[in-house]
């Protein structure tokens, strides 16, 4: 059992990065050190570029995404986030990752402020009366 939580969103990564930066990552879902205990990955493009020797393939990265589509035991979102900014020092990473857990009420975003990883919390405040 666990308990679950839907995440949405995405974290942009800027400048994105490029395949020598990411492709033997823990977060590149499908490669060779994809590491599934990770509740994020890297979202990857590719745009085919024409040159002198013919076709050549990019791959860049520019977002982080939660790993799974449903929802997932998020216990460690937070520090996967982090783990994730720690590996690639000097880029900027906007956006958020909205998470909303089995409970009513339970909602609570990650976002990264000066290159730390932290979960906010809403506040219900309640309008005054008549």
């Amino acid at each position: 059992m666990g308990y679950y939580t839907r995440v949405t969103g995405e974290l942009r990564i800027e400048p994105p990065l490029t395949w020598a930066e990411f492709k033997d990552s823990p977060f590149l879902q499908g490669g060779p050190n994809d590491d599934t205990d990770y509740n994020v990955c890297l979202k990857t493009t590719e745009e085919t570029v024409d040159t002198d020797d013919g076709q050549l393939v990019r791959k860049t990265a520019a977002e982080v995404l939660p790993r799974w589509d449903d929802s997932f035991k998020a216990y460690h979102l937070v520090e996967h986030v982090q783990a994730v900014v720690d590996a690639f020092p000097g880029r900027a990473f906007t956006g958020r990752l909205e998470c909303e857990g089995e409970e009513a009420g339970d909602l609570w975003r990650v976002v990264v402020r000066d290159g730390r990883a932290v979960k906010i919390e809403p506040r219900i405040v309640w309008p005054d009366e008549a």
